[in-house]
């Protein structure tokens, strides 16, 4: 496994491009699926990947996180509609966010930075 933190994204109407140029812009690597239904694959693809996070974009991103949730088990939430929310959400400990349709580079970027923050701050205690 790399250094690398990837962060990977899934758009149901296969978008997402902006979110990951955030991501990137934060200084991780954005792992956007292509596609169309891409956000069911969100928890194949963060397993195959090795990826510290997942963000599912539909209606309310449940229907990507609830798949990741029952096939890896990772904590999630979703129903959000705000970077800030996803940032409170990473902080309490989920691992896949799903959010509404919100393709906008503050969001991949405010999240790729807490996630950062959150993973400096454990490396500070190992």
């Amino acid at each position: 496994m790399s250094d690398t933190v990837k962060i990977v994204i899934g758009n149901r109407l296969g978008k997402g491009q902006a979110v990951a140029e955030g991501v990137r812009k934060a200084g991780l690597e954005p792992v956007l699926i292509p596609g169309p239904g891409a956000d069911m694959k969100v928890g194949d693809v963060m397993a195959a990947e090795g990826a510290a996070l997942g963000l599912s974009f539909c209606g309310s991103g449940g229907a990507g996180a609830v798949t990741a949730k029952a096939k890896y088990g990772h904590e999630i939430e979703f129903g959000m509609r705000s970077p800030e929310a996803g940032v409170t959400a990473l902080q309490q400990g989920k691992r896949v966010l799903g959010f509404g349709f919100l393709d906008t580079e503050e969001l991949g970027f405010k999240i790729a930075q807490a996630l950062q923050k959150e993973l400096d701050a454990q490396a500070g205690q190992a």
